[in-house]
């Protein structure tokens, strides 16, 4: 089946899951918040900048995995779905998705930030195939390790990569794909796709995907105009 990549942050949500678990940990008091609060406000800078050092920011935002308990991670990351994410899916998400199921194309979801929050939020959005940053759990716990290369940047294209080849697909689905993203951190995969699209984009990506003559979409309508998407107009 053709394949549809969509990234989450800032594209299939209008807004971005990781920075926003960050401040509810801060205000359920599961984190030291003034601290907590500003080295989350400052990775999240890195990365709208494109500087972020993956592996600095995923020793920071395990740590609140490592110090509690399973049972109460959970409950917290329920009541933050309900309360945060749910509102924060894009209104044309569910539009976009539909379009792409009614073509027969398998989805995947591939994301930077860490799969104890965002598998969930695929189940959310009724899309099995996440590739997201793994952090390591051994014997019922979270260690605070990454547990394979994060999904981040060129790390997007290792792990879609390696996906591929566990599911028996030739490495050319990757080349065939359409992929959805908002972001400039993301420019390596948009470049080794058939098909890239620049959604609700970051000042750096919507001037590439303008030189480029990438399409570029917004979510934060209603609807998507398939039409205009279909044809790969700009």
């Amino acid at each position: 089946m053709p394949l549809a990549i969509f990234d989450l942050d800032n594209t299939l949500l209008a807004g971005d899951s990781d920075h926003a678990w960050g401040r509810f940990l801060a205000e359920v008091g599961a984190v030291d918040a003034a601290t907590y609060t500003r080295l989350n406000d400052d990775f999240y800078a890195q990365y709208v900048a494109g500087t972020l050092d993956i592996y600095a920011f995923c020793r920071f935002v395990f740590q609140p995995l490592v110090q509690h308990p399973l049972p109460q991670l959970h409950l917290w990351r329920e009541t933050f779905l309900q309360d945060r994410i749910r509102p924060m899916i894009a209104p044309g998400a569910s539009d976009l998705l539909a379009w792409h199921r009614e073509a027969g194309d398998t989805l995947l979801i591939i994301t930077a930030t860490n799969s104890f929050v965002t598998r969930p939020i695929a189940d959310m959005l009724g899309i099995e195939h996440l590739l997201a940053t793994e952090p390591e759990f051994r014997d019922g716990r979270y260690t605070g390790e990454l547990a394979a290369t994060p999904c981040f940047q060129e790390g997007k294209i290792e792990r879609l990569r390696q996906w591929l080849r566990e599911r028996g697909e030739p490495e050319d689905a990757m080349v065939e794909a359409t992929f959805y993203s908002d972001s400039r951190n993301d420019i390596p995969l948009l470049e080794a796709v058939r098909r890239p699209v620049a959604v609700d984009a970051d000042p750096a990506l919507a001037a590439h995907a303008e030189r480029l003559g990438w399409p570029r979409i917004s979510l934060r309508g209603t609807a998507v105009d398939r039409d205009r998407l279909a044809a790969g107009s700009p």
